[in-house]
């Protein structure tokens, strides 16, 4: 099964696994699971390191990717399309665009927060 980390989930597993829920961490410990992160969390790391609101480095996004175990799943014109279908329950651009690929391939999203699951059709683990 693929599973699609938000951001603030993959900052959690990288750095304190303890705030993970009981059952996003048994999904993430699957050895079956193919483990994804969005190529939208790497930009919105950058942003948020630049402007002083994170101090999470590239080398530190790029141990913790290797760490895990996982793979960047890439932000497709197919992701953007689907973008233009979704309800406004969520306002940050971030997680909207990880929402819309979430839909559009189909992939669980492993996140904590609770505005993911007023997506239909989109399967949130917490």
């Amino acid at each position: 099964m693929r599973l699609l980390l938000d951001t603030v989930t993959f900052l959690w597993s990288a750095a304190f696994p303890e705030l993970l829920s009981r059952k996003a961490l048994a999904a993430l410990s699957d050895e079956r699971a193919v483990r994804e992160m969005s190529s939208i969390s790497l930009s919105e790391l950058a942003i948020k390191l630049a402007i002083g609101k994170l101090n999470f480095r590239l080398e530190d996004a790029l141990a913790a990717i290797g760490d895990l175990r996982l793979r960047i799943l890439p932000y497709t014109a197919d992701h953007a399309i689907a973008l233009f279908r979704l309800p406004l329950h969520h306002g940050d651009p971030f997680d909207r665009q990880i929402i819309a690929q979430a839909v559009s391939e189909n992939i669980p999203i492993v996140t904590a927060d609770q505005k993911f699951k007023l997506y239909k059709g989109l399967r949130v683990i917490w």
